[in-house]
């Protein structure tokens, strides 16, 4: 039996993963409902010090950073009036960085993100957020359909246990792991962390 191959390299079709001072940094739903509301992610912590090392380097580096915020359920998940909407502290954007809102997982559906990542000119993307399975995966293979290459950052993600349709358990470290598998078959180069993109 063969070893298995990814598609980027049954088709040659791969890139080469995206540098800090030639792309823009997605920083995608980093909101205090994963801290403290009913998605409660395990791995968020380790996650949002590696978003923070991202955006340190992109500030330090003049790159563009666009935040995605997801506008959740008024007094629910994502609550858009309330704190388990607001951005998480350590990685909230400054003054002059681009805030997008979207209400469904694909940050590119119903909102400007094309057109503002048209006008940066940027076709590298880098990305990392919250959760892995939803609004990572979604914009991540939405990438492919505007002609982005996207890098996505493993260790600048995290998600959450979820059940299975046999009443069992996947955690949050397994799901995530696949996700990851899957986006890096066609979508995206996946780096480990924060360290080693140039």
């Amino acid at each position: 039996m063969s070893t298995p191959q990814t598609m980027f390299a049954l088709t040659g079709r791969t890139h080469a993963a995206a540098s800090l001072g030639n792309a823009t940094l997605l920083v995608i739903d980093a909101q205090e409902e994963y801290r403290s509301g009913v998605l409660k992610l395990p791995g968020l912590d380790a996650a949002v010090s590696e978003i923070a090392k991202l955006l340190a380097t992109a500030r330090e580096r003049g790159t563009p950073i666009v935040h995605i915020k997801h506008l959740g359920i008024p007094d629910g998940l994502l609550d858009p009036r309330g704190p388990r909407g607001k951005h998480l502290p350590e990685v909230a954007p400054l003054p002059g960085e681009r805030i997008l809102e979207k209400r469904l997982p694909n940050a590119f559906s119903g909102t400007e993100l094309h057109e503002h990542l048209q006008s940066l000119g940027n076709l590298d993307l880098i990305i990392c957020g919250f959760m892995t399975h939803s609004s990572i995966s979604s914009t991540v293979r939405a990438t492919k359909d505007y002609g982005y290459r996207c890098t996505v950052v493993d260790a600048a993600c995290a998600t959450r246990d979820l059940p299975t349709m046999d009443g069992q358990v996947i955690s949050a470290a397994d799901m995530h792991r696949t996700q990851m598998i899957a986006l890096a078959d066609n979508f995206a180069v996946v780096v480990p962390n924060a360290s080693a993109l140039r």
